[in-house]
């Protein structure tokens, strides 16, 4: 039995897949395995995979297409490990991670656990100005990936870990997409697994390669926050109704603009000096002026469509749509 079993759910992303398993060959731990489960995809990645036999012990399967979610429950049923971990197709896993994280559960006895996402030397301008605005302190009050957060770590499934018994206890994802992690994270706290952020376990995470994208994943993002909010209260907190304000007020600034220009300069002005202090704050982190200049651009399109998803999807809710009918029906 191996210590760990890495499960990473795959869906048109074959180039990725190529990338991620390099990463996984040059790690210093290696007692793991590797299950790819490809989510009813076209384009396929067993060839792929099968250039890594040899170099990892790495499992390939292919399913119809059922979501994130229930992708990874099932690469879980097909898993042998002590613990359990999840990756997106779209990481770089730094060599030592796998080592930090063995280290760290030889001292600590917690039952899940995560790591922070990262932008590595290689990513584009533009990927290391979103990791940078996904982090920052003026955006996301800089808890993402930090000890800071608001009550108990919730892992999530860009980089996330927990014991067996987790999943066979909490039967994994009772979702397949928008919020899964979330829901998911949320339920292994409720059922009284201990959670741990272990910092230095991170991953490098390519997110987005282009603004709009971009854009429509921060919508997303949105949207499952408030389909979070279908299953457990409470879970809609002051610093997930930033972006909303956010959005309201520039929305409120621009028709104040149009009735009575001087006063509406004076509230535009007040955005134009928080992206000021948006651009420093990259700059300082950055040490790189060509990715901070294009960090207020990804945090104005990470704000507004974070905002917009949330007022999007709760109207939804308070319509009566539920966009979990044909999976929680399933359980």
């Amino acid at each position: 039995m191996p210590k760990f079993s890495v499960i990473v759910p795959v869906y048109n992303r074959a180039d990725e897949i190529n990338e991620l398993l390099t990463s996984l060959t040059e790690q210093t731990f290696k007692d793991f395995e590797v299950i790819i489960v490809e989510d009813g995809s076209e384009d396929k990645c067993e060839t792929i995979v099968d250039q890594y036999h040899g170099k990892l012990s790495v499992r390939y399967f292919f399913k119809e297409n059922s979501g994130q979610g229930f992708t990874r429950n099932y690469g879980f049923s097909k898993a042998t490990g002590e613990y359990l971990i999840v990756f997106d197709s779209d990481c770089l896993i730094p060599p030592d991670y796998f080592q930090i994280i063995s280290d760290y559960l030889e001292i600590n006895d917690v039952d899940a656990f995560g790591g922070p996402d990262a932008a590595h030397p290689s990513f584009t301008v533009i990927q290391k100005a979103i990791s940078q605005s996904m982090t920052s302190f003026f955006t996301t009050g800089g808890i993402r990936g930090r000890k800071k957060h608001l009550g108990a770590f919730h892992p999530r499934s860009f980089n996330m870990g927990m014991k067996r018994e987790v999943y066979e206890k909490t039967k994994g994802y009772i979702i397949s997409f928008m919020g899964e992690d979330l829901e998911f994270s949320v339920r292994i706290i409720k059922e009284g697994f201990e959670t741990a952020l272990i910092e230095k376990a991170k991953v490098y995470h390519k997110r987005r390669t282009d603004i709009m994208r971009f854009f429509r994943q921060l919508k997303y993002f949105g949207r499952a926050r408030v389909n979070l909010s279908r299953f457990h209260s409470g879970q809609i907190k002051l610093i997930h109704l930033f972006p909303t304000f956010f959005l309201l007020g520039l929305l409120a600034s621009i028709l104040i603009w149009l009735v009575d220009v001087r006063i509406g300069l004076i509230a535009i002005s007040i955005y134009a000096l928080y992206f000021i202090i948006v651009f420093v704050e990259a700059l300082f982190v950055t040490r790189s002026f060509s990715v901070a200049i294009v960090v207020p651009v990804t945090s104005f399109l990470q704000l507004t469509g974070y905002g917009y998803g949330l007022i999007y999807e709760w109207l939804r809710k308070i319509r009566g749509i539920n966009p979990n009918t044909r999976y929680t029906e399933l359980y």
